[in-house]
């Protein structure tokens, strides 16, 4: 492949998500931003489709076909499966070529253990990588929002990812108070599949509590969708082939109102036959209610933990939002409210960490500060 070859032996920065892994190549931006999953053949375990192809399959395998997310809570839960996953990607990026080996610099959770983080060095490693660097997620959501992270004064990034919810106060290239919930993306998914199957009793499978949460997924009643977040909802929805629950070409629909009702096809499980439902924006915001609480308490918690003068920067400069769970639309407007302060979506709240971690490799030498110990010496001493 021609353009696989250009990238060659180029550093390149991984956004090893619970729900997406992006990879951006040094000089070219983001190449690669495909689904955590892979289909695994359950009788001799061999690998047959890796990211949106696999994606498809969820829900829909016949027995002796699996599909894994080798990544939960933002860390690695099948350590062979995500080595083999990121072996794909760096060869899809990085061509085939025997010495095409990329110094490497992967995001990880700011609260994961040391085990953890050896698990991702060795994965990324067995997968390719010449040298691999960890950069924390929130650090580098804050570098792909923009914050001036080099300066002192304080900066508040809270980044809603898949897996897990990460909230950092940063000064002075370093990270100031932290905190990591696995409470995110897929605890949203998780809780509407809950209240379905509880008020309902009807079964539906994990594409379709995401289509629900995207569409007419809401964390405030006085919420409204804002240009940016409807157009990446779009092509989000029409990743999934759901672009039509919310209207169609999302140029056309930046003027409407956002969707009231969405319209679900699950098993019932009293009769165990297919059935149709009809779900509304108050019951999905209700269903939502946990989740998006555990996500403004760790705020708050963040914020109560942070100095003083640090606390009196974040209330002039506000809050960001980043990660896919940002597009939950009124998640800013709650936390606002909450807190009683400003609080803003990042322009590309879906690529932030991905562009952030970019930059590090773009900038490595200026930089350097914000990463993880030398590899060998984190492997060597299995420090934190």
């Amino acid at each position: 492949m021609a353009q696989s070859k250009s990238f060659s032996g180029r550093d390149m920065g991984i956004d090893l998500g619970t729900a997406n892994t992006l990879v951006y190549v040094r000089g070219k931006g983001v190449v690669l931003n495909e689904p955590s999953v892979v289909a695994v053949n359950a009788a001799d375990g061999g690998v047959l489709s890796v990211g949106s192809e696999a994606k498809e399959t969820i829900g829909r395998t016949p027995s002796n076909i699996v599909a894994i997310r080798p990544l939960r809570d933002g860390v690695i839960a099948d350590f062979e499966i995500a080595e083999r996953m990121l072996r794909h990607f760096i060869k899809k990026v990085a061509g085939n070529r025997r010495f095409s080996r990329p110094r490497v610099v992967v995001c990880v959770p700011s609260g994961i253990t040391g085990v953890e983080r050896r698990a991702v060095i060795e994965a990324a490693t067995q997968a390719g990588a010449r040298q691999v660097h960890l950069i924390e997620e929130p650090m580098a959501a804050a570098i792909g929002a923009g914050l001036p992270v080099s300066e002192p004064t304080g900066g508040m990034v809270v980044d809603v990812g898949g897996g897990t919810t990460e909230v950092a106060v940063i000064s002075l290239g370093g990270i100031v108070t932290a905190r990591s919930v696995r409470t995110a993306g897929d605890a949203m998914d998780t809780a509407i599949t809950s209240y379905v199957k509880k008020h309902y009793a009807l079964a539906i499978g994990e594409r379709t509590a995401e289509e629900i949460k995207m569409s007419i997924g809401s964390a405030s009643p006085t919420a409204s969708w804002t240009a940016a977040g409807l157009s990446a909802l779009a092509k989000q929805l029409e990743k999934n082939d759901g672009l039509e629950d919310v209207g169609g070409d999302p140029e056309e629909t930046q003027g409407l109102l956002p969707p009231d009702r969405f319209t679900i096809r699950g098993r019932d499980q009293v009769s165990g036959l297919p059935k149709t439902l009809e779900l509304t924006a108050d019951e999905v915001r209700h269903a939502l209610t946990e989740p998006v609480d555990a996500i403004v308490m760790a705020v708050r918690q963040t914020l109560d933990e942070t100095p003083p003068e640090l606390a009196g920067d974040i209330m002039d400069r506000g809050i960001v939002l980043t990660g896919g769970g940002a597009l939950l639309r009124g998640l800013d407007v709650r936390l606002s409210k909450e807190l009683d302060i400003p609080v803003l979506v990042a322009d590309e709240p879906l690529d932030c960490v991905a562009v952030g971690t970019g930059r590090c490799v773009e900038n490595f030498a200026s930089l350097r500060t914000v990463l993880d110990a030398q590899p060998g010496r984190l492997l060597g001493t299995g420090r934190l």
